[in-house]
């Protein structure tokens, strides 16, 4: 048995939309064969089949929106093909054992008195508040359960709406995430987390009070709101800008984020570069610019200073022994991808600028497949492009460091002569910053890397490579 769960298709997607099924219960499916589709706001691709088997188990259907990770279907070898249809029925004699637990609640209310008659004082006080919450919640997702994803579903227990009054726009007039998401905006949340807290003072009231304002300051976000005149214009924030930003918070809230800068002389790189760019467009079809150079130091940095091409996971650093350099690309200002140059560490500078511009080109066209643009291990995020001078970057999580190259620009530098002298020269200049991840190594180990990269791009004959 295998489950197939949803990839991660991007560094900000958060959940997928299955929008068909190739394979039905029953059918047979190889390895690597489609099973289903499923749409992002970054992409949309076929998800294959992890092995090859029977599918014995569909787990969400066409229309769900679903989260990461979340176990799709379930491919179970040939021989499982016959016990598949044996658990469809099965649910039907499930409902006598939903039964029988039905009686079994009502003894437990009976021991409940029996040391209720002690603290009989207390506990009178703390039911009065529970039922009256409890009932609206209860009811309202109870009876949709099977009708809402576990996003949608979730996002209405947090915020206590009652589905039948979300308009659905999904296929067949499901209840989508945006849905919902346009209801809070809309009319806005009901006091659903009272209740939560409610249920827990019966063991101990006080130490349940504590934690109940915490769940409360969860939609805190949402409340500083400005009113918008005449002269204002309204622009709703897409469903992309809202998952970079969740992805952005949780990356500042799990990491602690340090910040190094260095000042890298392109001299070096231009004297290559300034050669061989004119004939590498005209043989290449695309120009030869500064990141493929970044990029191969970066590469062999991280070869010496192997804890920043790292993941953290839990209290343990997993340290990878290849490099998956992504290269963050903005989507005409919608939103970021970060494709992923796999085994970058066996590439040379001439793969690296072909990858590079492709993975770019079809990002931009929303041609990536999944397995692209996941499972970097670090990240560039390349901000010159747009003359920025010095960004700060978030960390792509799990990785632990992503470096941002700035604009390179002309300006005056010292540099030695032929006799030792010193003189000011105009060179192309350019930062490199770096975000990493304080739980990993320290300022010693980020500052040597970065150091080591500044040496690599200001030393190297990069002629060799070309």
């Amino acid at each position: 048995m295998a489950d197939v769960t949803l990839p991660q298709l991007g560094e900000t997607v958060t959940e997928g939309t299955i929008t068909q099924w190739f394979k039905q219960v029953g059918d047979s499916v190889a390895a690597d064969e489609p099973l289903f589709e499923v749409s992002t706001d970054k992409v949309d691709t076929e998800v294959p089949s992890p092995v090859a088997g029977t599918v014995t188990e569909i787990r969400a259907a066409e229309g769900d929106t679903i989260e990461v990770g979340t176990v799709v279907a379930v491919v179970g070898d040939d021989a499982g093909a016959a016990p598949a249809p044996a658990p469809e029925p099965a649910p039907e004699p499930a409902a006598a054992p939903a039964s029988a637990p039905e009686p079994a609640p009502a003894p437990a209310p009976a021991p409940a008195p029996a040391p209720a008659p002690a603290p009989a004082p207390a506990p009178e006080p703390a039911p009065a508040p529970a039922p009256a919450p409890a009932p609206e919640p209860a009811p309202a997702t109870a009876g949709d359960n099977r009708l809402l994803s576990p996003v949608v579903r979730r996002l209405v227990n947090e915020h206590g709406l009652d589905p039948d009054s979300i308009n659905g726009t999904g296929p067949g007039g499901r209840i989508t995430r945006e849905d919902v998401l346009d209801h809070i905006d809309t009319h806005g949340s009901s006091p659903a987390p009272a209740p939560a807290p409610a249920a827990a003072p019966a063991p101990a009231a006080a130490p349940t009070a504590a934690p109940a304002p915490a769940p409360a300051a969860a939609p805190a976000p949402a409340a500083p709101k400005v009113e918008a005149d005449e002269r204002d214009e309204v622009v709703r924030l897409s469903k992309i800008r809202r998952l970079t930003g969740d992805h952005m918070v949780m990356s500042k809230a799990t990491s602690p984020h340090a910040f190094s800068v260095v000042e890298v002389d392109f001299a070096n790189v231009d004297a290559t570069r300034s050669k061989v760019k004119a004939e590498f467009k005209a043989s290449e079809g695309f120009s030869l610019t500064y990141l493929p150079f970044i990029s191969r130091a970066i590469i062999d940095g991280l070869g010496e200073f192997p804890h920043l091409n790292a993941s953290v996971s839990g209290d343990e650093l997993l340290v990878h022994n290849f490099i998956d350099l992504g290269i963050a690309v903005d989507l005409d200002y919608e939103g970021l991808l970060a494709p992923v140059i796999r085994n970058a560490e066996t590439k040379r500078l001439k793969a690296i600028a072909h990858e590079i511009s492709d993975l770019a080109n079809r990002a931009r066209e929303r041609k990536l497949g999944p397995d692209e643009i996941s499972g970097g291990t670090f990240t560039i995020s390349n901000n010159g492009s747009a003359g920025s001078v010095l960004t700060m970057p978030i960390i792509n999580q799990p990785q632990v460091g992503i470096i941002s190259t700035d604009a390179i620009v002309r300006k005056p530098v010292v540099v030695q002569g032929p006799d030792g002298g010193e003189a000011i020269a105009i060179h192309p200049v350019g930062n490199l910053a770096m975000s990493w991840d304080h739980r990993a190594f320290d300022g010693a180990y980020a500052a040597g890397f970065l150091k080591r990269v500044k040496e690599i791009l200001e030393t190297r004959d990069w002629s060799a490579e070309l």
